[in-house]
């Protein structure tokens, strides 16, 4: 049985991308159709046609790699300006490749097609459809948050003690995450340990103050740091009375930009005192309220770019475990293949009841399809991003033109960057593999 729990974790979350890609695409093909360009080609996948329909125009269909899609629209580059083409200039390979690219593009051209090439329409024009895609999984995301706060809640710390602290743990300047050092004989043990406090208590009385929440008990521990005061706990459906001294303590200060703690000039951590007992609350889902869905996904959103702006640095993490067998970071990057993993675990185990696996499986895909609206507007072709800032540097470049009485430089010209193009979409694929091999050989587990 938990074999076959897996294999449907696995298909559900394949489905899962498979459709998160198409829509994206269908956010392209819809305003591009209407804007009258025509579309020889929607594909999910790369590679080798596995099967394919045409309905009019449009050829739709499948392919053998499944790490994308896209749609082929006529006309993406400009002819080549008089003076630029092989005839006149000094031909090499990359000259080679923009000529080889623009002259397969222009094929596909007909007469009747003239006025249905992309790069004549206007800017506005081509900058919804490129935009169309990633805005597609942003819905996707914000939908799927909706579902989590409003069908299944979010997760809430509670009063109940999931696990107690043994001691507490000093910051060091040579060890990045003292979370999870093992204690040091010169650790003072922590004031929950001290106390007695033991995971499945729940905390009902804090210094003579009755505790409804997580963050109130949090003010009341900060408040009496250094005081000895007393604790009331639910253990086992009887009340225990126990006395306990929350201390200060400092806490490396974390960037919320790059995800890292700040450090002073020395090289030593910046720190910042909290109160402290070392416990960790338990989590429950407390359904929320539709105000609750866009300031949900707004704070994941500033997550999930710092981690679109520290992906490279974090495969080549992960790149260097692989070489040296080093331990993963159980936080870094996956593939889709890890992602599928993941999503089979949890569908398989028994730690956690059906309600909570169908809130995790559809908070991983409503996560993806962020992290792909974050991802594919990063500024660089062939991604969406790099498609929109081409758009928009022809319209500033039109506009001093006109303000100059200078002639019309004509549209952006992206076949001229094919070179970074295909340097760009060769680092993503060598991070692609990358990630996949970790994946297989040293994969990520949640349980």
């Amino acid at each position: 049985m938990g074999i076959l729990l897996f294999i449907i974790g696995v298909i559900i979350m394949a489905v899962a991308i498979g459709a998160s890609i198409g829509l994206h695409e269908i956010g392209h093909l819809v305003p591009a159709k209407k804007f009258g360009v025509r579309v020889p080609q929607y594909m999910i996948g790369f590679g080798k046609t596995l099967f394919s329909v045409r309905r009019g125009e449009t050829e739709y269909g499948f392919k053998l790699i499944p790490l994308g899609g896209y749609i082929s629209m006529i006309g993406m580059y400009p002819p080549a300006k008089t003076g630029e083409g092989l005839r006149t200039s000094t031909t090499g390979p990359f000259s080679q490749l923009i000529e080889d690219a623009r002259a397969v593009d222009h094929e596909r051209i007909s007469e009747t097609d003239e006025n249905r090439v992309f790069y004549k329409l206007p800017i506005y024009k081509r900058i919804i459809i490129m935009l169309g895609g990633p805005v597609m999984n942003l819905l996707i995301g914000v939908v799927c948050v909706a579902i989590l706060i409003l069908g299944f809640g979010s997760a809430q710390p509670t009063t109940t003690v999931s696990s107690v602290s043994q001691c507490v743990k000093t910051v060091s300047s040579e060890q990045e995450n003292n979370a999870t050092a093992a204690c040091a004989e010169s650790d003072p043990k922590a004031p929950a340990a001290a106390a007695g406090l033991k995971a499945g208590d729940v905390i009902t009385r804090f210094a003579g103050q009755d505790i409804s929440s997580w963050n109130q008990l949090t003010d009341e521990i900060k408040t009496h740091a250094n005081q000895s005061v007393e604790v009331t706990v639910l253990r086992d459906g009887k009340t225990e009375n126990l006395t306990i001294e929350p201390m200060l303590t400092a806490r490396p200060v974390m960037n919320e930009t790059t995800g890292t703690y700040e450090k002073n000039k020395d090289g030593s951590y910046k720190t910042t005192d909290v109160g402290f007992i070392g416990v960790s609350p338990s989590t429950e889902l407390v359904p929320g309220t539709a105000g609750d869905i866009l300031p949900t996904v707004g704070e994941q959103m500033k997550s999930i770019y710092s981690s679109v702006l520290r992906l490279p640095a974090r495969v080549f993490e992960t790149a260097r475990v692989l070489v040296t067998n080093g331990e993963r970071d159980g936080n870094g990057p996956m593939s889709v293949v890890g992602v599928g993993r993941i999503a089979g675990e949890i569908a398989s185990t028994d730690q956690i009841n059906l309600k909570e696996k169908a809130a995790t499986l559809v908070s991983m895909i409503g996560t993806l399809n962020l992290f792909l609206f974050a991802l594919n507007l990063v500024p660089l072709l062939p991604l969406d991003g790099g498609h929109v800032l081409g758009a928009l540097w022809e319209g500033v470049r039109k506009l001093f033109a006109r303000l100059f009485g200078r002639q019309n430089p004509g549209p952006f010209d992206a076949a001229k960057l094919l070179p970074l193009t295909f340097v760009v979409a060769g680092a993503f694929g060598l991070m692609s593999l990358i990630l996949i091999t970790a994946d297989i050989f040293k994969p990520i587990t949640l349980l």
